[in-house]
């Protein structure tokens, strides 16, 4: 969570010079699995995945955008896990954030992560999906609520209805020993090292400048759209005081879960609550 984005260009914000530039297919809309790599405004590969899911007339216009976790990709299983879960209630669009998986780059930890997930969405929409759903866990849970925010006007990158799992609220954390373990990873040269060659995910080298927009500070931006926040009371990295700031600055316009037992992000969210979370989408999104 400390570490910045590469060069001077610093902020991850709106605007024409941030839109994204996808793959998005024309003419009629395809119901057909796609794979293919995206690029990013900044100019960044995104490996991304469509899977058209149920054909029914009620479920055919949504679609989930996932946002994986630090160190995930597309196709890890528990990535892929997710992903079937959510098809039963819609298409699902899956893709590897910078620095990760296939993806070009190197991960900022959740600051230019916007721009990925910004590409995604649009290339979502051009499948024709009325309505786009984001899904984030961890770091991806930090991410849906900052892309929310700052692509709050945007018809084409911007969501329907966020889901944010694991999330932490605020940048800089290190109360547990997860955390401690992560600052390590991302702010020394042979952690850096150890998520290249051990965990299959490029760092980036420099510091955040300037710091980006937090979790918590994005929250109130999202209304009017449908926010649930999901966390564990279990969850290792995260305590419970960062999901109810989440909850407590989204106000009416926010639901909040404390999952009893669930531990953090992706392999902590078992059938049961996917299945909750895909219902939720399906009755909120618009």
């Amino acid at each position: 969570m400390s570490n910045r984005p590469p060069g001077h260009v610093a902020r991850s914000t709106r605007g024409p010079a941030n839109r994204p530039h996808p793959e998005t297919p024309r003419g009629a809309p395809r119901r057909t699995p796609a794979r293919t790599f995206l690029r990013t405004a900044d100019g960044v590969p995104i490996d991304a995945v469509y899977e058209p899911g149920p054909t029914g007339r009620d479920r055919s216009d949504l679609v989930f955008v996932v946002a994986h976790g630090f160190t995930g990709d597309a196709d890890r299983p528990h990535v892929r896990r997710i992903a079937a879960a959510f098809a039963r209630h819609g298409a699902v669009v899956t893709f590897s954030f910078r620095g990760h998986g296939a993806s070009g780059g190197r991960s900022t930890v959740g600051d230019r992560e916007v721009l990925d997930l910004a590409a995604a969405v649009a290339w979502a929409r051009g499948f024709g999906h009325a309505r786009v759903v984001t899904v984030g866990f961890s770091m991806g849970g930090s991410v849906v609520l900052r892309h929310a925010a700052l692509y709050a006007d945007d018809a084409v990158a911007g969501t329907d209805a966020v889901v944010s799992v694991s999330s932490p609220a605020r940048w800089y954390y290190r109360g547990t020993a997860p955390m401690r373990r992560l600052h390590w990873l991302v702010m020394r040269p042979a952690g850096r090292l150890v998520g290249r060659y051990g965990l299959r995910t490029r760092i980036h080298h420099r510091d955040w400048d300037p710091v980006p927009l937090s979790p918590v500070e994005a929250v109130p931006r999202i209304a009017p759209r449908p926010l649930l926040v999901v966390h564990g009371d279990r969850d290792g990295y995260f305590p419970l005081d960062h999901p109810r700031m989440l909850a407590e600055a989204a106000g009416d316009h926010g639901e909040l879960w404390l999952e009893p037992g669930m531990g953090h992000a992706e392999n902590a969210s078992g059938e049961a609550l996917l299945e909750r979370i895909g219902a939720w989408a399906v009755a909120r999104a618009g």
